[in-house]
């Protein structure tokens, strides 16, 4: 209704200025009617210039035809206006707002050579060619014309010729800004300076007010004209930021509210587009401009083959990604997870694939490259893989978040990924503390992707005191740290004493077993475990009293002649028993102060493990 409101409006208003410039004197004898506006002409006029208002008169030449209507004239009735001066010879300005519709207008009213020397075909398509193709600006503003004059200004060839002038143009101001970007180093070598800022692509804030089907046109021209790809990317995410951003709920990942999927296919046009036009080439665009198109394509319900093609993307560069990329809200059911867990797991699948073949095709030139500490894809993966974990940690507390989700996510790197296993335990252990309802059989199966022997001091201190892992892993933990203290000691006292400390330690085949083979009961269990704690609290003590020893040792050292040293070198080893064995028989040697020590410790462990 408003539509045709304004059409007859716009009818009105030009009749009322079709009277001020034609012939008031002379009596009008033709009524053409343009999309319901009037206009009262002159016959001769017009026929002395449109081929096809000739051919109507002529064909009505015995009746006398005084109405015609022309339908789906190009440009309306105000296009049509501009035309009939023409032919009135009325002169009017052509300009980038209308030479588009008087190149169409003229090709249907057939106002070409043929019928009139210097015809508006003729005027209006030396403008194009002089004046629009020579600016890019210009040739924007026209193909905004065009949107509404399709498809017949694609027949004519004016979008075609616009967009080629436009990529021309384009692919020419980054030339020139690349010449003026070289300089000579102190060496005196010609080099591009990086640093400088590229002046060339000033365009891209332009072509964002093109309809997306146009700007796909000229996008592609551009690709074939050789514009680069970072220039290419820059002028995606200036448009897209332009189209989706009108509803915050596509672009900023904080909002969730759902929206009516039937107003959004321009928006699922859009993202499904742009992905088609992105570059080939690595960090063309940035990866948070990647991960804003998947969640818009998640949201939008984008053709599989969109977002499998974002996710290969951004699977080949994952080690740039941040934990706030990675969080993809869920825009399923109500029961679904908070977080879309299947969409970083085909990412991470992606990663994995991407890194094994490079590994592959690495083969050989590592062959030659032995002597390099880390590979390229090793710093990749140690950087997935703590992004993995801070990933894990995040989606753990949420109580839909299944236990084979949950470690399909944490299984699906290679297990040399990880160098340490801290991320991994805190993520597991944020899990069972959210979800405390988990089996025993479940919690074991989740605990056995944690390689007790990667954790840090710190975390297995943790470890070894947090009841809500199972008892076997506690067991576990408390073994790998005697290790630890035992290997502290051999490192420390290596060039002292050469005895294998094996021999001495005092832990039972049988507690290592027990710990590890799943046919022991809880009773068994829970006795190997008192008994690993009353030695590593023993074990503690003797590191105490050893570092001091150490601390007095060099003490003697510097103070003390080398004959002077040795003998009370000799005197101190006598005195120091690494197992609680003293040899010396002094009530004052710190080997019974310690031993006296240890006595209190295990009392009040054995007491408080009763």
């Amino acid at each position: 209704m408003e539509k045709q409101q304004q059409q007859v409006s716009l009818a009105k208003s030009s009749r009322q200025r079709c009277n001020e410039w034609i012939f008031r004197d002379v009596p009008s004898d033709i009524t053409i009617e343009v999309n319901g506006g009037t206009f009262l002409l002159h016959k001769f006029p017009l026929v002395s210039r449109s081929g096809r208002i000739r051919k109507l008169v002529a064909e009505h030449r015995d009746a006398d035809i005084s109405r015609v209507e022309l339908l789906n004239l190009p440009g309306g009735s105000e296009t049509f206006e501009l035309a009939a001066k023409f032919c009135y010879g009325i002169n009017f300005e052509i300009t980038s707002t209308n030479v588009a519709q008087l190149l169409c207008v003229s090709d249907y009213l057939e106002m070409t050579e043929e019928f009139s020397k210097d015809n508006l075909g003729s005027r209006a398509e030396e403008y194009l060619e002089s004046i629009v193709c020579k600016n890019l600006e210009i040739c924007v503003e026209v193909l905004q014309q065009c949107e509404n004059l399709l498809p017949l200004a694609d027949e004519l060839k004016i979008v075609s010729r616009c967009i080629d002038a436009i990529a021309s143009k384009a692919c020419a101001e980054q030339i020139a800004s690349s010449f003026s970007r070289l300089e000579y180093s102190s060496s005196g070598r010609l080099h591009m300076n990086k640093q400088a800022k590229c002046e060339g692509d000033w365009w891209i804030e332009d072509l964002s007010v093109l309809r997306i089907d146009l700007y796909q046109r000229v996008i592609t021209a551009m690709k074939c004209r050789g514009v680069r790809p970072e220039s290419i990317g820059a002028s995606l995410v200036n448009y897209a930021q332009r189209e989706l951003t009108k509803k915050s709920s596509l672009w900023n990942p904080s909002t969730q509210t759902k929206i009516d999927l039937l107003s959004t296919g321009h928006e699922r046009l859009v993202v499904e587009t742009i992905v088609n036009l992105l570059p080939v080439e690595k960090l063309a665009v940035p990866i948070s401009f990647l991960f804003g198109l998947l969640r818009s394509a998640v949201m939008l319900d984008c053709m599989i083959s969109c977002r499998l093609d974002l996710e290969r993307r951004i699977g080949s560069q994952l080690d740039i990604a941040t934990l706030d990329d990675l969080l993809i809200p869920s825009f399923r059911h109500a029961g679904d997870t908070l977080f879309d867990v299947d969409t970083v797991h085909r990412i991470l699948v992606n990663f994995s694939q991407q890194d094994d073949s490079e590994d592959e095709l690495d083969d050989a030139a590592s062959v030659f490259e032995s002597d390099s500490p880390h590979s390229p894809s090793q710093t990749a993966l140690y950087k997935v893989s703590k992004l993995v974990d801070n990933y894990l940690a995040e989606i753990a507390p949420d109580a839909n978040l299944k236990l084979a989700k949950f470690m399909v996510i944490a299984e699906t790197l290679p297990t040399h990924a990880r160098t340490v296993h801290d991320g991994l335990y805190r993520a597991i252990d944020i899990y069972l503390k959210a979800h405390q309802n988990l089996s025993d059989a479940d919690r074991k199966k989740l605990c056995k992707l944690i390689d007790f022997q990667k954790l840090s001091q710190e975390a297995g201190a943790h470890a070894a005191q947090n009841e809500r892992l199972p008892l076997q892993a506690m067991v576990q933990v408390l073994y790998f740290e005697q290790i630890r203290l035992r290997n502290a000691l051999c490192c420390s006292y290596a060039d002292e004493e050469h005895k294998p400390m094996h021999q001495s330690w005092r832990i039972s085949s049988g507690a290592l077993s027990a710990a590890m083979s799943p046919r022991d009961n809880y009773a068994s269990l829970r006795r190997e475990n008192r008994e690993l704690k009353l030695e590593l609290a023993r074990l503690r003590m003797r590191l105490n009293d050893l570092e001091k020893e150490h601390v007095c040792m060099k003490r003697d050292m510097q103070r003390s002649h080398s004959r002077k040293f040795m003998s009370s070198f000799s005197k101190k080893i006598g005195k120091l028993s690494f197992f609680g064995h003293s040899s010396s028989r002094g009530s004052t040697s710190p080997s019974k102060q310690s031993h006296r020590t240890d006595s209190r410790v295990i009392e009040r462990t054995c007491a408080s493990t009763d």
